[in-house]
């Protein structure tokens, strides 16, 4: 991938991750959800979609040629937030704050500030 790639694909990172875990703010608390603990509202089906989309995310980060230490980071965030979120409600209020999406977008974004630099400059998250 050239730089305009690899730019187009950390920029389609950061979309969906925070679609997943930042994309809604609450009135009023000022506290931030996305889709992930509302997809997980839905008995069986919705976990599996929030960890398909999760491990999506995982997939295009990989593209960058992580280190295995990073991937296995971000594999054990999904992995917990899975195991947790398939207890009912309590599981759903764990995604809403634990936001492995997130967390995996800044261990990437760490990693690419020394590796590729230009990469950085558009929108970098912070948590």
């Amino acid at each position: 991938m050239n730089t305009a790639e690899r730019l187009k694909n950390l920029n389609h990172i950061r979309k969906l991750s925070r679609l997943m875990d930042t994309a809604i703010r609450i009135p009023g608390i000022g506290f931030r959800i996305g889709l992930d603990p509302i997809i997980g509202l839905i008995p069986g089906a919705g976990d599996i979609v929030s960890t398909g989309l999760s491990g999506y995310i995982i997939f295009l980060a990989a593209r960058f040629g992580l280190p295995r230490e990073i991937l296995t980071k971000m594999i054990l965030n999904v992995g917990l937030e899975t195991v947790v979120g398939t207890v009912p409600l309590v599981g759903d209020l764990f995604d809403a704050y634990y936001k492995s999406n997130i967390r995996n977008l800044a261990l990437l974004e760490e990693h690419l500030q020394g590796a590729e630099p230009e990469l950085r400059e558009v929108n970098s998250v912070k948590v």
